[in-house]
């Protein structure tokens, strides 16, 4: 596998350069060479606070056919932390006593368009944001003219079609299931309640302001000169034109845009919208929910304290966001493929979160019939909330976790498949009868069983 060509550079800002002072540490930098050299990823840029100082480090290249090097104004989508904006657009007008975070969103939507309810109860705004409205992760009305950029065709008008006739399959704010679907509706309906696009809405309140001028949907020329190509497979692929549902995974960004957003979300920076911000980073589901939801951020407890994150990835793209709350630490991390860095954002910020090894021993794959492959395809639930969906095409294994990207998984017998992508398993598991009853993750020194659940 041919190496990427790659290059290096740390930034210390507020320290007036490089001058020996800590910075990221060095089994960070280490692992992401790594992953560069071993083709895994053509770069990745990470940007990492500490107190007052902020530190950047740079490796790879924006394209493998350019060979041209990443650095922390390059431009990447940064796919679904864009949710964490519109859930700071709601806050925003919350505080400012132009919105209630209860209200219905049939108070929002326009004439002829229906919500759909369940039991008397309605979807209300904080539900579209926190994953609890019961509406699916994605529409089934999605057209598909060009699966290469499938959001591109997704009208305003698709998007309200579906919501008039979606019936709910369960009872609204009893359940968490992500919902790209739900963030881009409630982008849609803030920003046009404010009578603008969701780009100059989003740009409006918290770009310009916070001054991050290669914060955008549309690509500006400069965002375009200095743009990292997406890969999948090493190879090229095309930008994601996420409109209509732009509030859930439209916007494309730069490290030091969103170290600037970071720290203003950590109150480092100060900003008027901060009172927005720290409602977004509120608990709205109970304390024993899992997983724990603010407005559109994830929150994690560990060791360090607590996290508030989002990841977010498109065609091409994965990227992390993240800080430990009423802390000095946060990080951001960007990488131009579909392969996972979360696990370097998590380690950031709690060192004692593993970094996922990226040489791990080979292990050689072995071929399942697709009739046994067949016995697998279902759902799984490893705990509330957080259930592993199974999928076959073709004669391949995908499997799904909630608020998670779909992944290939590859046999390494007849019933343990092994990931690529992490440092992962799952054996299947079969009852007395010989039917698969559950399936066992084993990840990071940890295993988790999770039973089948019934069609």
């Amino acid at each position: 596998m041919p190496k990427f060509l790659a290059s290096v550079c740390l930034v210390v800002v507020l320290l007036g350069g490089c001058n020996g002072q800590p910075s990221i540490p060095q089994d960070v930098k280490s692992n992401i060479i790594v992953r560069v050299d071993k083709g895994i990823t053509p770069s990745i840029v990470v940007g990492y606070i500490d107190g007052d100082s902020t530190y950047y480090y740079s490796y790879g290249v924006k394209s493998v056919e350019t060979k041209e090097p990443v650095n922390e104004y390059s431009v990447y989508e940064i796919g679904s932390i864009s949710k964490t904006f519109t859930a700071i657009l709601l806050a925003n007008m919350a505080v400012k006593g132009q919105a209630k975070l209860n209200d219905p969103v049939q108070n929002y939507l326009p004439p002829g368009v229906t919500a759909p309810t369940r039991n008397g109860t309605v979807i209300r705004l904080v539900n579209l944001s926190n994953h609890t409205s019961s509406l699916p992760r994605m529409p089934d009305n999605f057209p598909s003219a060009n699966p290469a950029n499938p959001f591109a065709d997704y009208s305003e008008k698709m998007v309200y079609e579906f919501l008039n006739s979606y019936q709910l399959t369960r009872d609204v704010n009893t359940q968490y299931e992500y919902s790209n679907y739900a963030a881009g509706l409630l982008g849609l309906v803030l920003s046009t309640r404010n009578g603008k696009s969701y780009e100059d809405f989003m740009t409006d309140v918290i770009a310009r302001p916070l001054g991050m001028e290669n914060t955008a949907i549309s690509l500006t020329p400069n965002m375009t000169k200095n743009l990292a190509i997406g890969h999948q497979d090493e190879k090229p692929v095309s930008n994601w034109d996420i409109i209509s549902l732009a509030g859930a995974g439209g916007i494309r960004s730069t490290t030091v845009d969103m170290i600037t957003y970071v720290r203003a979300n950590m109150g480092i920076t100060k900003s008027e919208l901060y009172p927005a911000m720290e409602l977004t980073h509120k608990n709205t589901r109970g304390n024993d929910a899992n997983p724990l939801v603010g407005l559109g951020w994830h929150i994690t407890k560990s060791d360090a304290g607590e996290i508030v994150w989002h990841n977010g990835g498109t065609g091409g793209y994965r990227t992390f966001a993240g800080f430990i709350k009423n802390g000095s630490k946060g990080a951001v991390v960007m990488t131009n493929s579909v392969v996972s860095i979360d696990d370097i954002g998590m380690h950031l910020l709690n060192p004692k979160a593993p970094l996922v090894d990226p040489d791990p021993p080979k292990i050689e794959e072995v071929e399942v019939s697709t009739k046994i492959l067949e016995t697998y395809v279902g759902k799984y639930e490893l705990m509330k909330d957080f259930v592993l969906t199974v999928t076959l095409e073709g004669n391949q294994l995908n499997v799904q976790a909630t608020a998670q990207p779909k992944f290939p998984v590859f046999a390494k017998s007849e019933n343990v498949f092994f990931y690529k992508v992490v440092q992962a398993q799952l054996t299947f598991n079969k009852n007395s009868k010989g039917e698969i009853e559950s399936v066992t993750l084993f990840q990071n020194g940890q295993q988790v069983n999770g039973k089948r659940m019934k069609e």
